[in-house]
């Protein structure tokens, strides 16, 4: 039984910044990126990541929507580790600039010079299916009910 709710992760991941985005490079191959989530981590199982549409990663998700992420935080005072946070999900791509406003950051002009004018702008929502932690005193796995938007 997990003893770090969603609320405890959301805490804990409005201090790390960048994740490691696994998708499926296909023939069997998994394809690794560091992505920022730029502060967005209200976290309530949907993690948000701009791209643009002509990146190998968007091609990936577009063939294989499972993805993973992994989180690290560094250690803590008197030696204890950090947390890691390992996040299965299902990616799907949004193209609506609505959605685009709610998510945007100022800093992300330094990838996106125009804003969410920029062309070729995507969003990438993943929603998490299960999400394993580490923290160096427990571990445990949350298996969200309903979070997998194929069922």
């Amino acid at each position: 039984m997990a003893s770090i709710t969603l609320e405890d992760l959301s805490s804990h991941l409005k201090k790390i910044d960048f994740c490691m985005f696994s998708t499926n490079a296909g023939s069997g191959r998994i394809s690794t990126r560091p992505m920022s989530n730029n502060g967005d981590v209200e976290y309530d199982g949907d993690s948000w990541f701009f791209s643009y549409e002509d990146s190998r990663k968007i091609a990936e998700i577009e063939s294989a929507e499972n993805v993973s992420l992994t989180f690290a935080a560094p250690p803590g005072l008197f030696g204890k580790p950090g947390i890691f946070i390992a996040i299965d999900g299902v990616a799907s791509l949004v193209r609506d600039k609505s959605v685009f406003e709610k998510h945007w950051i100022a800093d992300l002009k330094r990838w996106f010079p125009h804003g969410i004018d920029t062309p070729g702008i995507v969003l990438i929502k993943v929603s998490a299916v299960s999400i394993q932690y580490w923290d160096g005193e427990e571990n445990g796995k949350i298996t969200l009910a309903g979070s997998d938007p194929r069922s």
